[in-house]
Order: structure tokens, then C-alpha cells, then sequence
């Protein structure tokens, strides 16, 4: 049974006017498309829903006893079709997961979670770490948010850059080349790589390679917070965007020396799904991440 839906709605105006003219006045229709409508209403219910009395049209009971339901229906049908854009964080029940380096998760998640605490209760946040190979997390919703320096390039995804990061390189305290960090002295030093496949190479030394130099990496681990205690407990250097490790950097006491090596700045990037382009939680969301990282990096 095929139903055109409009019925609905031009049976809600009549219930609500009591007369063709007033509903057709009320949906901006001519009387007689209101007429024909009608006419067809009586014929898939069987009823005359409203009936001449006098000068006036009164329902029948059938159309008394359906008239709060077609109102409801109506509502419902406008809500779905038209929705509510207005975000009321103080109810926002939600939970939202974000995907990025543990480094930048040091960066970002104190500061976000604590203002989306005061202003958003009901929301809780998920961290995840960046995976070993590529996934279909964020195109399957399983990730709301990923933040890194590249992003995804097929049509169906959002991205926002935020800035660019300055490399550095970071050292100890006290280490022998702490304020004396030439590109000769930077390729002798052990160093050490964060890579979540074990690389033990990476664009860095290709760049070194074009000076006629290497360097001598000692290993690679795949979090954070082990390369900093190896940095902070031996003479290794790391080098790293600025920013996203200056947390880190400062709960290990450490410091960081400029890369004497020009190299371009990383950027940082936000993607998401276009499912949640006009999801107003959701852009709530990534205005906050935009407030607490922007400021960080250069634009």
C-alpha cells in the first residue's frame, strides 16, 4: 500500500482550522488542491473526518479521536526532516573517540578533558593510539577524530589543518652538546626513533644523506613516554615536532636544541568522516580540539 505522506500533513491543518479554506490558507494552498486532498483522505479512511454544520464543519468522531495522534506524527515527521541544530551540552549524553601519537594525546587531553568536564558532564573521551598499519576505523565510526600530520585523500572525508610544527631535537640536561649542536655534532650523537611499524629510519636521514652524513640509531620504540626516559637516562637525542612533545619535554626535565637541518614543518591535521559534518555535537568537538591545539603550532 503506497501512502503519500503530504496527507498527513493536510490533515493535521484541517483538524487544527476546521475548514478547507483555513488549512489551505494555513499550508499555502488553493482551496481546491485542499478539496482534493481531503477527498482522498475520506476515501483511505473511510470517514468524512469533517462535516458541513450550518456555516461550520465539525469532525466526526473518528477524526476527534485521531487528531493528537496525526499532530504527534507531524511533529516527528518535521523533527526527522528538519532537525534541531541547537546543542544543549549540559544534557549531551556522548561518547567520542579520538585517535592520535600518545605524545600529542599528552598535549591535548589534559587541557580537553578538563574543559569539556566543567562544560559538557555527560561527554566522555577515548584516546586511542595511532595503529601499527592503516585501518577503516574512522570510515566505520569506530574513530570520531583522528589528529597526525596527514591525511586521508578519498572524497567521503573531512580534514582541517590547524598549524605547522617546528622540529627540534631533544636532549638531556647537561648533555656534552647541549647549546653547541652543529649538523656534524647532531649526526654523531646516538639517537633514538618513535615509530609505532620499528622503523629504524626516516625522512631525516635522507636529508642527512644529501650532506654526506648518517647518524647511528640505537633503536626505535613505539611509545612517547619510553623515548624520553631512554633521552633523559643516556646521552641519545630524539628529534620531534616542537609542540606536540613540549609536554613531555617538561615532565622529563629535558631540552631542546633547533635541528640544524632544514626540514619542513609537519603540519597538523584533524580528518573526520563526512557523516558528521552538520552533527553539531560532533563540531562542538573539534571547535575544542581546534582552541587547545591551534595556538600551539604556527598557521
Amino acid at each position: 500500500m503506497q501512502l503519500d505522506l503530504n496527507l498527513l500533513t493536510v490533515l493535521d491543518a484541517l483538524l487544527e482550522e476546521g475548514s478547507v479554506l483555513g488549512a489551505a490558507d494555513r499550508l499555502r494552498l488553493s482551496s481546491p488542491a485542499v478539496s482534493r486532498s481531503l477527498g482522498r483522505i475520506r476515501r483511505l479512511t473511510g470517514d468524512d473526518i469533517l462535516v458541513r454544520t450550518g456555516r461550520t464543519m465539525t469532525p466526526t468522531p473518528y477524526a476527534l479521536a485521531v487528531r493528537e495522534q496525526v499532530g504527534d506524527l507531524v511533529r516527528q515527521a518535521r523533527s526527522v526532516l528538519v532537525p534541531n541544530r541547537e546543542l544543549d551540552l549540559a544534557e549531551l549524553d556522548r561518547t567520542f573517540t579520538l585517535q592520535c601519537h600518545d605524545a600529542l594525546t599528552t598535549a591535548l587531553a589534559p587541557t580537553l578533558l578538563s574543559s569539556i568536564a566543567e562544560l559538557a558532564p555527560g561527554v566522555r573521551l577515548r584516546f586511542l593510539a595511532e595503529p601499527a598499519s592503516d585501518t577503516d576505523d574512522l570510515r566505520h565510526g569506530r574513530i570520531d577524530l583522528a589528529i597526525g600530520s596527514s591525511a586521508p585523500d578519498q572524497p567521503e572525508f573531512r580534514s582541517e589543518t590547524l598549524g605547522h610544527d617546528r622540529v627540534v631535537v631533544i636532549l638531556r640536561q647537561g648533555h656534552p652538546c647541549a647549546g653547541a649542536l652543529d649538523l656534524a655534532a647532531y649526526a654523531a650523537q646516538p639517537h633514538v626513533l618513535v615509530s609505532r611499524r620499528g622503523r629504524l629510519a626516516d625522512p631525516v636521514d635522507d636529508l642527512l644523506a644529501t650532506h654526506g652524513l648518517t647518524r647511528r640509531v640505537l633503536g626505535s620504540v613505539s611509545t612517547a613516554a619510553s623515548a624520553m626516559l631512554i633521552v633523559s637516562r643516556g646521552d641519545a637525542v630524539l628529534t620531534v615536532p616542537e609542540a606536540t612533545w613540549r609536554p613531555l619535554v617538561e615532565t622529563f626535565g629535558l631540552r631542546t636544541e633547533p635541528l640544524p637541518l632544514p626540514v619542513p614543518s609537519p603540519p597538523m591535521i584533524c580528518s573526520w568522516h563526512q557523516r558528521y559534518d552538520t552533527d553539531a555535537a560532533h563540531t562542538w568537538l573539534r571547535a575544542r580540539v581546534r582552541a587547545i591545539l591551534s595556538p600551539t603550532v604556527a598557521s
